[in-house]
């Protein structure tokens, strides 16, 4: 069977994040939304998404196939529904279709004419950007369970403090050295190759995903998730970071989430909190307005590509768009456009041709190619942000 995922209505309440990926490649736990539904399915996937988006992320399309709401996380349940799924079937979770199956000849679909199952069973759904670290606790519990099923943990170095010791699963090829690890809180899963340094002191549940680092003296609380290549310092308390992305030295960063390639300058510090303790308001992209959350603590939500200088202090519930690069002193305003570049005193554009040189040099030192296609994403989220950018 040929399963493609699909943005949905989501996609808009998942921006910034999802102006550079389609829903399916938001992390959340260990793995992302494809993986799981990859692992689950035992099946590769492709997708629909934005037609700016689809050269990177092509849409391959079968005789037969499963269509998959990406905002959706499988659990055994759902994945065995959605294996069983025979034409002209779908699986709705209230008035949403989680899954259904289509051939290459139907020209639309229409749920009238299906066999409308009803999945009846709890389980998780990526709706708004704060989700992604709101229900990243038990996301990383039920990827731990699918990841270390049947499996065997490397040894937990003899200089590593830790209790709850059947909650921790080591890679090979991981690093740990004089470090304090508390599992009873939550598991902790320290990915290939990823590194823990000397005096780092951690509570779980924490997913560390290949090559990442917990830098010298780190401080870190569950729920949180260091993607691929993520180097961490400081404090850091229920936090999702996507990939290849730095907070690499003191500063506190809590109930955020960073997409890719993002770096956070020494010092930098985020509000979790309000001083009147009142509910939280962030950024929507639809409206073009602040809209509750329902959340008392919610710090930052940063765009692929943004960064900011030392010292920098973001305040309770602030979004930042795509490639912004925020340096001086003050708190810069809670909502930041894409291609913005300046801070509490203003914002001009940030030229794309210097976008480019930026974004090459930091992919570069990965071993990663800037190409065209990736040049191209950034050039059509430049174009469809330019209305936020009114300073």
């Amino acid at each position: 069977m040929n399963y493609i995922l699909f943005d949905g209505d989501v996609r808009t309440a998942l921006l910034p994040l999802t102006f550079t990926r389609p829903v399916a490649d938001i992390r959340v736990g260990i793995l992302t939304i494809r993986e799981k539904w990859e692992k689950y399915l035992g099946y590769t996937t492709s997708t629909i998404t934005e037609e700016y988006l689809e050269e990177k992320y092509p849409m391959v399309e079968l005789a037969q196939n499963i269509m998959l709401n990406a905002s959706y996380l499988p659990n055994e349940v759902l994945a065995t529904m959605v294996k069983n799924l025979q034409p002209n079937e779908a699986i709705f979770k209230g008035e949403d279709v989680i899954a259904f199956y289509t051939t290459d000849e139907q020209e639309e679909v229409n749920f009238e004419d299906y066999k409308q199952i009803e999945f009846e069973e709890d389980c998780i759904q990526i709706k708004n950007t704060w989700d992604i670290f709101s229900l990243n606790d038990v996301a990383i519990r039920s990827d731990f369970e699918l990841i270390t099923k049947d499996r065997k943990s490397e040894p937990i170095p003899d200089t590593v403090q830790c209790v709850g010791k059947e909650q921790i699963f080591i890679e090979k090829g991981a690093k740990l050295t004089f470090c304090t690890l508390n599992a009873t809180t939550g598991p902790i899963y320290i990915g290939k190759n990823a590194e823990i340094m000397e005096g780092c002191v951690v509570r779980g549940a924490l997913a560390m995903c290949e090559n990442s680092v917990l830098k010298l003296g780190a401080k870190i609380y569950g729920a949180t998730t260091l993607g691929p290549y993520c180097k961490v310092g400081g404090e850091v308390n229920n936090s999702v970071l996507l990939g290849y992305s730095n907070k690499g030295h003191d500063g506190f960063l809590g109930n955020s989430v960073l997409g890719e390639w993002c770096n956070l300058g020494a010092d930098t510090n985020n509000s979790n909190l309000k001083n009147n303790y009142a509910e939280v308001r962030l950024w929507n992209y639809e409206t073009g307005r602040f809209a509750k959350t329902g959340l008392q603590f919610c710090g930052l939500i940063m765009g692929d590509h943004s960064k900011c200088g030392i010292n920098t202090m973001f305040n309770t519930g602030t979004v930042i768009g795509v490639s912004a690069n925020i340096f001086g002193s003050g708190f810069p305003r809670n909502f930041v456009p894409s291609f913005s570049w300046g801070g509490a005193s203003g914002f001009t554009e940030y030229k794309l041709n210097k976008v480019d040189e930026v974004v090459e040099v930091v992919m570069r030192r990965r071993n990663i190619e800037y190409d065209a296609v990736e040049q191209r994403i950034l050039s059509a989220v430049f174009e469809e942000t330019k209305a936020f950018r009114n300073y």
